[in-house]
């Protein structure tokens, strides 16, 4: 019998939730006999190789590649985790969301005080993504079936979520587990 496969994504944010679950240490090695990685970081694989039962989404929306990306998430995963909180809110990432987005660029290519662009282009390449109007959460984009908040949250939730979700079990996280101080 073939292993449930789970696949996992970084979009706009900082790699934390990555981080956490390779934090969750040795119970890799379990982790690792209960599924199949498919499309990750992990694994380094760029394209899915079937469908997942469980996709981990880590980051928020901020270009149409973040789109496509997690349009092709929802295509493939039978459930769709925001892991995080530029998952769930675009927590930092957000932050730009008050700067009209022509301030931003003036000031990242044109204005900053460590930019030298003596041409005062704004790079306009097709083969970069098109930066959206504001930084969306996860569920402005599509369905998101759960959350699992924290800034990242800890190996300890990533276990006992993935766990649940792959045992069938209910997803249930003790305070503890989620509660940030």
């Amino acid at each position: 019998m073939s292993k449930p496969k789970i696949a996992t994504t970084s979009m706009c944010g900082c790699f934390g939730c990555h981080m956490s679950i390779l934090d969750i240490d040795e119970r890799i090695l379990d982790l690792v006999e209960l599924v199949e990685f498919d499309k990750s970081p992990i694994t380094d694989l760029k394209e899915f190789t079937g469908r997942c039962a469980v996709g981990l989404i880590e980051g928020s929306c901020a270009n149409d590649e973040n789109v496509r990306t997690l349009q092709k998430f929802r295509e493939n995963c039978d459930v769709l985790v925001a892991v995080g909180g530029c998952a769930i809110t675009g927590d930092i990432p957000a932050m730009r969301n008050n700067i009209p987005l022509q301030e931003c660029f003036n000031e990242a290519y044109l204005d900053g005080p460590t930019v030298y662009n003596p041409d005062k282009l704004i790079p306009s390449d097709p083969e970069i993504p098109l930066i959206l109007d504001r930084i969306y959460p996860c569920d402005e984009v599509v369905k998101i079936d759960y959350f699992l908040p924290g800034c990242p949250p800890s190996a300890d939730a990533i276990w006992a979520a993935l766990t649940a979700l792959l045992t069938g079990q209910p997803l249930e996280l003790s305070y503890e587990m989620i509660k940030y101080d």
